[in-house]
């Protein structure tokens, strides 16, 4: 029999058992990959990920689909798609992807091609901003948490004021203004404005952490502030940020196809997931595949990075831990 524990020695014995010591890490990783939600996130996320862009490539890398997401054509059947998961023996076509699996939009295109291109920008859009605004939110949450005084007082009413303002209209306004300049800088610009819940959170366990014994001993012996905020408080806040950021990611995707949709996104000539449901929603009664492929597409990544999500909150918390370790 093994006991898991991080007080005892690995090789202890104990009345006949072995103790078997784990670190935190360890810990932390066994926890999240027995979170089958999480495992089933994580690969559904990986999955369209990868077939995201290893399909249509991306930048100077070449991919294995053959029918560039720029190209036109002649539509075909009026554009169905060609895409068929039905075996022969229970009356289909077999398994196959055809000419068009998705389908062609009005121009011809192909719009396997064109989703995935869409899923690739939206993908890049989330990520920049839940990496940009969980970077932004644990300086300001660190800086107030930690020094307190006047800096915690400017910088909590400089998020007051950003919290009261609704986070698409401002996500409106910066789109109008940074999404003719590309994907990648209205990303950067909408990271800066949806830091807020991150920056609080920080907060937050700052203010628990730095009347902590160990962070006293530290001021005791002159430890400079910044080596305590880096090498003793941010460390124990990890667990806050990770989560935390996944929740900005999973938040970032629905926020870019908001705005792509309300036309403050993504701009022609490049495309995403909400721009794609925007351009094609006249379609829903009569080609609902234009409508609808992009859709799934939202709909899986979010719910596959808050599956991710989940399973880290409780691998990180153990009290919150619906697994056994």
């Amino acid at each position: 029999m093994t006991l898991n524990t991080e007080q005892l020695q690995p090789g202890t014995e104990t009345q006949g058992m072995t103790v078997t010591a784990r670190t935190q890490r360890q810990l932390v990783v066994r926890r999240f990959f027995r979170h089958k939600g999480a495992l089933f996130g994580l690969v559904m996320f990986t999955f369209v990920f990868v077939l995201a862009f290893s399909s249509i490539g991306f930048g100077p890398i070449p991919g294995w689909w053959d029918k560039p997401w720029t190209g036109t054509g002649t539509l075909a059947d009026r554009g169905r798609p060609t895409l068929s998961l039905l075996p022969e023996f229970l009356g289909g076509t077999g398994v196959h992807l055809g000419e068009h699996p998705f389908g062609q939009d009005n121009l011809g295109k192909d719009y396997f091609a064109l989703t995935m291109r869409g899923t690739q920008i939206s993908i890049i859009v989330a990520l920049a901003i839940g990496l940009i605004s969980t970077i932004v939110g644990t300086v300001i949450g660190a800086l107030a948490g930690y020094f307190r005084g006047r800096t915690e007082a400017v910088l909590m009413r400089f998020t007051d004021v950003m919290i009261t303002i609704p986070v698409l209209v401002i996500g409106a306004v910066v789109g109008q203004m940074a999404g003719n300049l590309g994907p990648y800088f209205l990303a950067l610009m909408l990271g800066l404005i949806t830091w807020t819940s991150v920056g609080r959170l920080v907060r937050g366990q700052f203010l628990s952490l730095r009347e902590k014994e160990f962070v006293e001993a530290a001021r005791a012996v002159g430890t400079p502030a910044t080596r305590i905020i880096f090498k003793h408080i941010m460390p124990n806040t990890l667990g806050v940020i990770i989560v935390s950021a996944t929740l900005a990611i999973s938040s970032g995707i629905l926020l870019e196809t908001a705005l792509s949709f309300l036309g403050f996104g993504v701009k022609p000539p490049d495309t995403s997931l909400g721009l794609l449901i925007e351009t094609y929603r006249s379609a829903m009664v009569t080609r609902p595949w234009l409508f609808w492929w992009p859709g799934i597409f939202i709909v899986v990544i979010a719910l596959s990075v808050n599956f991710i999500g989940d399973g880290l909150r409780d691998a990180f918390d153990p009290r919150q831990n619906r697994v056994r370790d």
